[in-house]
């Protein structure tokens, strides 16, 4: 069913691909006592299936779960049954499907924000659904030319938060060079800065370099002489208020960010910019694998995820932690604070 006109406390979550974790995930989250009381979801996929997600979990001893005869549904029936595990292009179409009909409800009166289960790109692809992934088909939806991918995790020995910003996304390796521009790196510091300063007024930021040591002055190749390192000191001239250290090497980058992450009498960069996916992505799911979150900015709405996969090789094992959903719901939370009702989309 539809959200309520006087839902004040609505985040909508979408169910992800039914073969995976998802569902289990998400009854696991809701089950927990980590959530605000105050939060009313609304989850959008099939009912039939996220009981019999329910029904199995009972059976395997789970029961810090949330029960869905007590949950609003979106109810998005499959037409045919799909088991854990089970992954093919239906699964995929449904995963689909799930987000988009999911952003529609954004619309509703009280909606605030967007969770997402994770769902498998290749099947997305199978099933005839071309993106990279669900970020860049939220950013088709919400009628937007761009949007960012910025990982968030706070700290459980600290309290620190990690934030690092991705300047280009889901590319091939051998596409990082040319997607990257001055123009992009400047836009993506901007909101880099902008997420930050929700936290600090006058937030630390930091840079990956593109290549091994930076570039080396050159010797390990160009892109940070010939055009990154003027970039970064005009914009530090531009923003004389804050420190921004880089092109740093890759390799240290997030060395500060590791020692705030663990110690409490360090401190590490408010935000990071890395130049591509695997660059940002290794070391955050190093420190932060069951804490980060990952986060799309620039559309009309907040979107968060876990930051994990489908898991369809543990799918319907009960084995699942459900510690990175907590923490995408948590996030949704928090980062849309004061924003219920201001979601508007055209769809």
């Amino acid at each position: 069913m539809p959200a309520s006109p006087d839902a004040n406390q609505r985040l909508v979550i979408a169910l992800g691909d039914p073969a995976g974790i998802g569902m289990e995930v998400i009854l696991k989250a809701l089950g927990s006592e980590a959530l605000p009381d105050q939060l009313q979801p609304l989850l959008v996929g099939c009912r039939r299936s996220l009981t019999k997600v329910h029904q199995q979990l009972l059976s395997l001893g789970c029961t810090e779960i949330a029960d869905p005869d007590q949950l609003q549904i979106e109810d998005q029936p499959l037409e045919q049954t799909i088991n854990a595990g089970e992954a093919s292009e239906i699964s995929g179409a449904a995963g689909f499907h799930w987000l988009t009909r999911a952003v529609e409800c954004l619309s509703d009166p009280g909606a605030r924000g967007l969770v997402t289960a994770p769902i498998a790109k290749h099947l997305w692809h199978a099933a005839g659904y071309h993106y990279p992934g669900q970020t860049e088909r939220l950013t088709e939806l919400a009628g937007q030319s761009r949007s960012s991918m910025l990982f968030t995790a706070v700290s459980p020995h600290t309290g620190w938060r990690l934030n690092t910003l991705l300047a280009t996304t889901h590319l091939p390796l051998q596409q990082v060079p040319m997607a990257l521009t001055p123009e992009l790196i400047r836009h993506k510091l901007s909101v880099l800065l902008s997420f930050c300063r929700r936290f600090k007024p006058q937030p630390h930021l930091a840079v990956a370099g593109l290549n091994p040591h930076a570039g080396e002055s050159g010797q390990l190749g160009h892109e940070e002489s010939s055009w990154l390192e003027p970039l970064l000191d005009a914009w530090r001239c531009e923003h004389p208020e804050l420190r921004v250290d880089g092109p740093q090497p890759p390799d240290s980058c997030w060395l500060g960010a590791a020692q705030a992450w663990n110690q409490p009498d360090h401190s590490g960069p408010d935000g990071i910019l890395a130049l591509y996916h695997d660059q940002g992505l290794i070391p955050v799911k190093l420190l932060a694998f069951d804490a980060a979150v990952n986060t799309t900015l620039e559309l009309p709405f907040l979107r968060t995820s876990p930051d994990h996969g489908t898991g369809f090789d543990i799918a319907g094992r009960g084995i699942a932690r459900p510690d990175s959903m907590i923490a995408a719901i948590q996030a949704a939370w928090d980062l849309t604070e004061g924003q219920a009702g201001r979601t508007r989309i055209n769809t």
